[in-house]
């Protein structure tokens, strides 16, 4: 690498990220003179080759399912190859809070009560105190919930791929290790990338083993879901409630039962809205560029056989 480090933004000129890849330590310049490529748009104008030099492409996504599905990320690839799953952890993880706080104390039943006499809605109001969740999928999202989950007083059990022990949780487990889980939490948040490895990672045996009064919130994939399976568990009331952000179908068609159910909240995958997306990602573009530059492990790198 040259001692000025050459970093090209597509698919078009961007004031804040060239503002982070100055900041970080680099220079902007074409894709033909650069080391590495920061992109801010979608799958469809990817270009479907690189130059050589190449060595570094950061994705603005945290859920890479697509570029995989468009076979932009080979499994050979000598690029580095990094998603912004780092830049909105926080926000995401605030959502899964707001979801799963709500459905525990009966947010979506007070709201429909038109007066003021809801004795009826006592025994509904539940607390997170002294309560186990499950974080499927404890990577960046389940680290920065973590925290939130235990200023309110509840334990997290995480779940990832190796089983190495995140920050605050009281146990951390592999996801081979994830069967024994289903039994033992109280609520579950699904924050795990979305591969064949999870599609439908809860379904109707999960769900049969979970307590009556867990709530399930996915911030994360809607494939992750057993769609009908979750349907016949919230309309049987075998778990309290669901938090989704993400649906399976997406988005989730007009008459679809989930809008219906008393105990669903439904969000329109906006866990990470817009107006906030913009400056976290180039918050994540300077410290992944100062990386580059330093020559040090970046942040939310891919894995292009496990497919995140």
């Amino acid at each position: 690498m040259s001692a000025t480090t050459h970093i090209a933004l597509g698919p078009a000129p961007d004031p804040l990220l060239t503002e982070a890849v100055v900041r970080g330590g680099a220079v902007v310049s074409p894709l033909d003179e650069a080391d590495a490529l920061v992109w801010a748009g979608g799958v469809e104008d990817f270009p479907r080759s690189l130059p050589d030099r190449l060595t570094w492409v950061q994705l603005p996504a945290a859920g890479v399912e697509d570029w995989f599905d468009a076979h932009l990320i080979p499994e050979d690839s000598p690029i580095t190859w990094t998603s912004a799953a780092d830049a909105f952890s926080a926000t995401v993880a605030e959502h899964a809070l707001t979801l799963l706080l709500a459905g525990v104390r009966a947010l979506p039943a007070h709201l429909a009560a038109t007066t003021w006499s809801q004795q009826e809605l006592f025994h509904q109001v539940g607390t997170l105190r002294g309560t186990t969740v499950a974080v499927v999928g404890a990577g960046g999202i389940g680290k920065a919930l973590i925290p939130m989950l235990a200023a309110l007083g509840a334990n997290t059990i995480a779940i990832n791929r190796s089983g190495s022990p995140v920050p605050g949780a009281i146990e951390t487990l592999p996801t081979n290790r994830l069967n024994e889980v289903w039994s033992r939490a109280d609520h579950f948040v699904l924050a795990a990338p979305a591969t064949t490895a999870t599609y439908h990672l809860v379904g109707e045996k999960e769900l049969a083993q979970m307590k009556p009064g867990a709530w399930v919130v996915n911030v994360a994939r809607g494939s992750l879901v057993d769609t009908d399976a979750l349907v016949c568990a919230l309309r049987d009331h075998a778990i309290s409630g669901a938090g989704l952000d993400v649906t399976d179908p997406e988005p989730l068609p007009d008459g679809h039962p989930l809008w219906t159910l008393p105990n669903v909240i439904v969000t329109p995958h906006d866990s990470n809205p817009p107006a906030v997306r913009p400056p976290a990602y180039a918050e994540h573009v300077a410290l992944n560029v100062a990386r580059f530059v330093a020559g040090e492990p970046l942040a939310a790198r891919i894995d292009p056989v496990v497919g995140y």
